[in-house]
């Protein structure tokens, strides 16, 4: 009796594995061929990701005007030099490079506007974070930002009509003007409060200032891994896609950096202005395409802005250690003169004074 309880087990478990039956989940089922829900895991993804995104970054851009001064952010907005020169980054240099790779590289259509898509999109706020570790100018940072976004409204539709005729109709893109609003406000109404508090309370807006650069930057490194491990779009696509978004922000480091140096910027500015045109607003790119292609299209293209995120963080936390160690070996170099300077001068005191030598400054 108990054998055969078993052996009916065993075929009812062997039935159910190799049953024929449509999923429990399908919506139309007929025999063996079903219709499953559409997966919107993606949509849904980004909806959440874009939320915490907006609020997190929101904290952070609060933490970020509380190491700016409302006298030299002004000061910007009525000399705006380094704004102009990151306007020519921005709005010339990156549509430019994306055309030009597009070109070189010979990609398909519906890849080439992508990437053109990408180059048109404003800085992003993670650029302001890491301005601040490499001792950028926060004023101008903050300022380009919000500038960019702001003029964004205008130079996306204006760029992409300009490099998309060759590929695609510009109407067929749908640029989320409320998104990038969404951005604007996210990005001037926390660094608005920032600045009152540094204004007031100085000695407080130092700490936010502290707390708040630790997990801007753990923030952005969380957003980039948690994204290339949830997202469920295709990795198999062009490895010239693969290339171009290993390159392109690269180039966007190099030629910001160099422009804004022929333009007579100090250091520190030419620091900031690179950042800002190098690292794009990925996640308002990855919108447009979702927003403009179909299904199918999306398969050959959709991963790319996730793509060019990963190697924008990469390529600003490697000019991160850079300036890290440029600057230690600075500080160290500058001691030893200030040692050596300090021992002439004592052993030239000890021979007018008549004095002694000791032996460690022989």
């Amino acid at each position: 009796m108990q054998t055969n309880f078993l052996s009916q087990q065993f075929n009812a478990g062997f039935l159910a594995e190799n049953s024929t039956a449509c999923p429990a989940n399908a919506t139309i089922c007929d025999g063996t061929s079903c219709v499953l829900p559409e997966d919107n895991f993606n949509q849904t993804l980004s909806v959440v990701l874009s939320t915490v995104l907006t609020i997190m970054l929101a904290l952070v851009m609060f933490s970020m005007g509380c190491n700016v001064e409302l006298k030299n952010f002004l000061g910007h907005i009525k000399r705006p030099w380094g704004i102009f020169v990151g306007f020519l980054c921005q709005f010339g240099i990156m549509p430019l490079t994306a055309f030009l790779l597009s070109l070189a590289f010979n990609v398909l259509p519906i890849q080439a506007v992508v990437v053109l898509i990408m180059g048109c999109c404003p800085g992003g706020t993670a650029s302001n974070v890491i301005a601040y570790w490499v001792d950028g100018d926060m004023d101008l940072s903050i300022s380009m930002t919000t500038c960019s976004t702001l003029l964004a409204m205008g130079m996306m539709p204006l760029s992409l009509f300009i490099y998309t005729k060759m590929w695609t109709d510009s109407d067929a893109i749908v640029l989320p003007y409320d998104s990038i609003g969404i951005s604007l406000v996210a990005l001037v109404i926390p660094v608005s409060f920032g600045i009152f508090v540094n204004h007031k309370w100085p000695k407080k807006a130092k700490i936010i200032l502290k707390v708040g650069s630790i997990v801007g930057a753990v923030l952005i490194v969380i957003i980039a891994v948690v994204g290339g491990i949830l997202y469920k779009g295709s990795w198999i696509i062009s490895p010239k896609l693969w290339i171009i978004g290993t390159i392109f922000p690269a180039a966007g480091y190099i030629l910001g950096f160099f422009l804004a140096r022929l333009a007579g910027l100090s250091w520190h500015r030419c620091r900031t202005v690179s950042l800002e045109t190098g690292m794009q607003n990925t996640q308002l790119c990855s919108t447009i395409v979702q927003l403009s292609f179909t299904p199918e299209q999306l398969e050959l293209m959709f991963t790319f802005p996730l793509i060019y995120s990963i190697f924008q963080l990469l390529f600003a936390l490697l000019i991160l250690a850079g300036y890290r160690l440029y600057r230690r070996h600075r500080v160290q170099t500058k001691t030893n003169v200030e040692k050596t300077e300090q021992k002439e001068d004592s052993k030239s005191n000890a021979k007018i004074n008549g004095g002694f030598v000791s032996d460690e400054m022989k």
